[in-house]
């Protein structure tokens, strides 16, 4: 390549990763950006400790449906901005019969202590080590998907891994990486580090951001530069991406934000009901700047959490919780809500368990699951659950949208402590 192709090729790619940054419809400022992709991590974490666990204490069992594994691989794919389809490697397939971890009781323990080894070690040498370990294995149908489990453990070590992302890796640098293999999964990983490295001013070195990048292209979304230098090829390149970024600015303006409007709008009628029944309020700590009602979400609010809260174990996944309410007098929480409108439910309830399991004497009374009233059906389907039988001695409950606006204004005026708002809720067990 001439060093001037060289020139064309790099500010193509420049340009490209500028307008995907910019783009309101890729998946940098739907996915990478959103703040409930920030909140799962800890709840996935949880969760990927929890399969370890069993697993090693042979409670796991031989299924997929209804385990701790499905729980937290379904948490995964609701990110559905790039990883929808992601649990599809994990389900039981009797006629190839694989994955072969739930009849193997061998490759269950290994897959098990691969979890586990992967959320206690720390760097590169200790992950890609375990990496090969696993191969080795030669488990039938267990293939690199498993790196999605890997990413949330460790984001700026471990890449998510798909097809989109395949071919979006494929497209850019003229790569023939392959689906199915760890080996291949490496190659990637290796590539995707020096992609990282060489945009390191418009990307991030939370991998995620480098994934969203490549799936973008991998899907469609956008055609990548031409890598033969014709200006003429070039220059039709530019304005389809032009038009690309035109007709998404188009469809955002018409209707993207109402689901954070609606999430901002219901934490806000909870912020103004506890300081109207005498409560101080806690608003979710990466929620706080929110616009809302002229003002900011969190005025009004608690700056921090009482030491009691702030200072027991989970406290990082409790600053988290949507609304905190709690006692003028003695600062401890009176009543937990997640405000659940469109996202993983799976993840505000280990949320509230962290808050009721970690920080003892608080949120005895209250721990409401807030959503819109069609989805009480998952709310319940969710709690049944293996992975959340503690819940039920916890009495979470669901407070639907409708109940919650159509009584609000009264239980504000003439309510007293919890009861109004007990009254109002659905028992969930």
């Amino acid at each position: 390549m001439r060093p001037s192709e060289e020139s064309d090729a790099t500010a193509s790619t420049r340009d490209l990763l500028v307008k995907w940054r910019d783009d309101p419809g890729g998946t940098y400022r739907t996915w990478f950006l959103w703040e409930e992709r920030l909140k799962n991590f800890r709840s996935i974490r949880r969760g990927i400790q929890r399969v370890a666990a069993e697993i090693e204490s042979k409670t796991f069992g031989t299924q997929y449906r209804g385990s701790s594994l499905e729980t937290v691989v379904h948490s995964i794919a609701e990110q559905r901005q790039i990883f929808k389809g992601a649990d599809h490697a994990f389900l039981w397939k009797p006629k190839l019969r694989i994955p072969d971890i739930y009849e193997n009781p061998e490759h269950q323990l290994a897959f098990g202590r691969f979890l586990e080894t992967c959320a206690c070690s720390q760097g590169e040498a200790a992950l890609v080590a375990a990496v090969h370990q696993l191969d080795q294995r030669e488990i039938k149908g267990l293939g690199p998907a498993v790196a999605n489990l890997m990413y949330f453990l460790h984001p700026t070590e471990m890449p998510p891994f798909n097809t989109a992302i395949v071919n979006g890796y494929n497209a850019l640098t003229g790569a023939k990486v392959r689906l199915g293999r760890w080996n291949e999964y490496l190659a990637l990983r290796a590539g995707m580090l020096r992609l990282t490295e060489t945009w390191r001013t418009l990307l991030s070195n939370d991998l995620g951001a480098i994934a969203g990048f490549l799936f973008d292209l991998g899907s469609g979304r956008y055609t990548p530069p031409p890598r033969d230098g014709d200006e003429q090829a070039l220059a039709r390149w530019r304005e389809d991406l032009e038009r690309v970024r035109a007709d998404a600015s188009k469809a955002a303006a018409r209707g993207a934000g109402s689901d954070d409007r609606t999430h901002t709008e219901v934490q806000g009628w909870l912020r103004d009901l506890g300081l109207a029944l005498g409560y101080a309020v806690w608003i979710a700590s990466n929620d706080r700047s929110r616009a809302y009602a002229g003002g900011k979400l969190g005025d009004g609010c608690l700056d921090a959490l009482p030491p009691q809260v702030a200072e027991a174990p989970g406290a990082d996944a409790v600053r988290l919780i949507d609304v905190l309410w709690l006692d003028t007098a003695d600062r401890n929480v009176v009543a937990a809500f997640e405000v659940e409108h469109s996202t993983s439910i799976y993840s505000g309830i280990v949320r509230m368990l962290d808050l009721a399991l970690g920080v003892p004497g608080n949120a005895a009374r209250g721990l409401f699951l807030v959503a819109p009233d069609d989805r009480e059906r998952e709310v319940r389907d969710q709690l049944r659950r293996p992975a959340f039988r503690d819940v039920a001695r916890l009495r979470v409950r669901y407070l639907p949208y409708s109940e919650l606006d159509k009584h609000r204004d009264a239980m504000a005026r003439f309510g007293t402590g919890m009861k109004a708002v007990e009254a109002v809720a659905r028992d969930l067990t």
